[in-house]
């Protein structure tokens, strides 16, 4: 009995570390964001005195984090509906249906998972140019699906070869056609892992900067995190206020990994048992 109480005291030890490490720093810059810069150099470790939640007014209305928070929505929101879309029908064909190359499209699709960013942002950025694209959020949007196609259809094709090929032919007998197999059925049985995609996409999407900075030039069109260097350029000496610009950034992002944490686990989960 000792060495199982042993043995609990030291993992929930390890664990309330491993907290302290990983949250230790979101929350130092939480504190920050509602202290002045004075206040800050006088005592960086130092809990607020003063509660200033109107920085954040501040900041939203006066650095221009209102277009550039409706620019990442905008373009992250219609990207991942795009990709879950075209994902899930490219990885339902790939799990579902044999023929010619199957598992060659899907070697070379999970291939590019490998391939760092850096590679092909210059190849992206001549192929914008030309189409007239570069500089604009479809553009933007279209390059933020085809970044993450890869992923997706990595994770959703082992979810779809994992349904009941029963539930297939029972669709079929009834009548419907492979279209309507594919949304009133495999959709709907796949929406853990739809739902995981749909989480992960958007975090990721809404933290990238790479390809944001390359093929975004319009200060009216930035998202985001390049509102955040922008941000940070202006407010180089202003501790506090960039403290509340990342703030601004980062809350959305916890706000969705707290909501959607359980339905995130349930679906990296989901299909590993038969």
């Amino acid at each position: 009995m000792w060495v199982r109480v042993f043995a609990r005291a030291a993992v929930m030890l390890v664990i309330v570390l491993w907290t302290m490490f990983a949250a230790g720093p979101f929350l130092w810059v939480a504190t920050i964001s509602l202290r002045t810069t004075s206040e800050f150099m006088a005592a960086p470790y130092a809990l607020p005195e003063t509660w200033r939640f109107d920085k954040f007014a501040t900041a939203w209305t006066t650095s221009g984090y209102d277009a550039y928070f409706t620019n990442s929505i905008m373009v992250v929101f219609s990207a991942v509906a795009i990709v879950t879309t075209v994902g899930a029908m490219a990885a339902h064909a790939l799990a579902r249906y044999r023929f010619p190359g199957n598992r060659v499209v899907y070697l070379l699709i999970f291939s590019t998972i490998v391939l760092p960013p850096q590679i092909t942002v210059i190849a992206l950025f001549q192929t914008l140019a030309n189409m007239g694209l570069y500089d604009t959020r479809v553009g933007l949007t279209l390059v933020y699906a085809a970044v993450q196609l890869p992923l997706t259809v990595y994770i959703l094709e082992s979810f779809f070869a994992r349904i009941p090929a029963d539930l297939f032919d029972a669709a079929r007998i009834d009548g419907y056609s492979e279209w309507a197999t594919f949304w009133k059925v495999a959709f709907p049985v796949a929406m853990p892992a739809i739902a995981t995609v749909v989480i992960l996409n958007t975090i990721l999407l809404w933290n990238e900067f790479l390809y944001a900075v390359v093929l975004i030039a319009d200060d009216a069109k930035r998202t985001l995190p390049l509102g955040i260097q922008k941000f940070m350029g202006d407010q180089l000496e202003d501790y506090g206020m960039i403290a509340t610009g990342l703030m601004i950034a980062i809350v959305p992002v916890v706000l969705i990994y707290a909501i959607f944490s359980e339905k995130l686990i349930q679906g990296m989960t989901a299909g590993a048992v038969k």
